[in-house]
């Protein structure tokens, strides 16, 4: 092509001319950002992964580690009501070092399944744009995982311990294993916590670190802080999934390849073990039907019931592309959650995608 694809800052701005071209706003958020909102959706294991610093008032902050959550920050200070497109491009910083994105994020589009066929095209045409070659398409359903967890009547806490153990690659089994005591097992909090209703409990909690005088712990408020001790007691409590669920579960997150095959599993699934996922599903063959009129080639596309983020605000679609060797070059998903989680009054449909420029090179023709 005639590329230089070592220089990442040429090949974002060719991406980036693409975004903006196809009406994606650019907005540069701060490069420093408050650091809970990453942790709250990330767990306190991406501290370790931050570039961390104090504010005047002493409030903890980080360097911008993504875009997602600084750009739909920045959205809601605008207060859009609209549909809203936005574009990027700029350093993100994360151990070890500083890399290079550009993506795009679509805000308060209500045709969802269309919406997401739209932004996995135009972030794969950016890519091709910046420089990349054919890219292998994976992507997973959060929406999906969630029903499917609710139809098996899971705790919430189980979900959330499925998705993270299963994002950072470990096998059901062990995700599903009793992990024996834990730092907090042993504490008489938890014993009291799990003889309590749930709002005694939580008020218990939120009453001792008043009394300790604490006011926040790693950015997070007492009342999140109060979740996450009922979440330790309930799974302390738990005596683990039913044969049933475990099995199902196990049958669900088996299920991949081809999206036309892997919706027909799933409907097997649901038949045998009855479970109503019916709007999901509904939703799934939808999107397929888009992502093909995009012109995108579905035979080339690989579903998998296990790939999820680790990422408390993704609600639907998630995908990633790359060569099949190394770490992805294209990211991206919806979270029609966090813009509520941010503080906005009510859920906002959004969804992104995020090109690693770094990684580049090693997806050229």
């Amino acid at each position: 092509m005639g590329t230089n694809l070592s220089d990442p800052r040429a090949a974002g701005e060719r991406a980036l001319a693409f975004f903006t071209r196809a009406g994606f706003t650019r907005v540069e958020p701060p490069i420093l950002q408050p650091t809970a909102p990453f942790l709250d959706m990330s767990g306190e294991e991406l501290r370790g992964r931050l570039f961390l610093t104090s504010g005047p008032d002493g409030e903890e902050l980080c360097l911008r580690p993504d875009y997602t959550i600084p750009v739909c920050l920045a959205h809601l200070a605008r207060a859009a009501a609209k549909e809203t497109r936005y574009s990027y491009f700029g350093p993100v910083f994360r151990a070890p070092g500083e890399f290079r994105q550009t993506g795009l994020e679509s805000f308060g589009r209500r045709d969802i399944e269309a919406a997401d066929a739209e932004i996995l095209a135009l972030a794969l045409e950016g890519a091709e744009a910046a420089g990349s070659g054919p890219l292998k398409v994976r992507f997973g359903d959060a929406r999906l995982f969630d029903e499917v967890i609710g139809a098996l009547k899971l705790p919430a806490y189980w979900r959330r311990r499925v998705r993270r153990g299963l994002a950072r690659g470990a096998p059901l089994s062990q995700v599903l294993a009793k992990s024996g005591l834990t730092p907090f097992s042993k504490a008489g909090v938890l014993a009291a916590l799990e003889r309590a209703d749930h709002d005694g409990a939580k008020a218990l909690v939120q009453d001792l670190l008043s009394i300790a005088g604490i006011a926040t712990v790693g950015g997070r408020s007492p009342e999140e802080i109060a979740d996450r001790f009922l979440e330790q007691a309930a799974s302390r409590a738990d005596e683990g999934l039913a044969p049933e669920q475990t099995q199902a579960l196990e049958q669900f997150l088996a299920i991949e390849g081809h999206p036309d095959r892997a919706a027909e599993a799933l409907k097997t699934l649901a038949r045998a073990s009855n479970l109503d996922i019916s709007k999901a599903l509904c939703s799934f063959e939808e999107r397929v039907g888009f992502l093909a009129a995009r012109g995108l080639p579905v035979d080339d596309l690989s579903y998998s019931a296990a790939f999820v983020r680790d990422l408390d605000y993704y609600t639907g679609f998630v995908f990633e592309a790359g060569t099949g060797h190394g770490p992805p070059v294209v990211v991206g998903g919806r979270y029609d959650g966090l813009a509520a989680r941010l503080g906005a009054t009510q859920a906002t449909p959004a969804i992104g995608a995020a090109i690693w420029l770094d990684r580049l090179p090693e997806a050229a023709r």
